[in-house]
């Protein structure tokens, strides 16, 4: 048996979340849906193995989650998205209390994105 989760992010402006989570952090648009040109947008993000769904759907998630990626190569992702310039969101690379680093980003709707790397 496998299982893969795929955490469903509330959002409410597509141009905010496309200059984030496409612009900011990189992620690459798999797809998107509406059921019609004035309805709510759902979509698919990427990037390696990390999977989001994002939704303007009021009934689909409540703002201000959290979600944790394990990663590799997180100091990388830092240099990365802290050369970008973004505005509204600097990370720090701050030590984990149970080791490893952290980069906890949070996007113009509340969630948050707590990277976490062990230790090698």
């Amino acid at each position: 048996m496998s299982f893969k989760a795929v955490p469903i992010l509330r959002i409410f402006d597509l141009e905010q979340a496309r200059a984030f989570y496409v612009g900011f952090l990189g992620l690459t648009v798999d797809w998107e849906h509406r059921f019609g040109p004035d309805f709510p947008v759902y979509l698919q993000v990427s990037r390696g193995d990390l999977v989001l769904h994002l939704s303007e759907h009021h009934g689909d998630a409540c703002p201000g989650s959290t979600v944790f990626v394990r990663t590799t190569g997180l100091a990388d992702l830092h240099r990365e998205v802290t050369s970008k310039g973004y505005t509204r969101c600097r990370p720090g690379l701050e030590d984990a209390p149970w080791g490893g680093k952290v980069m906890e980003v949070t996007d113009p709707f509340g969630n948050r994105l707590r990277f976490a790397e062990a230790d090698a």
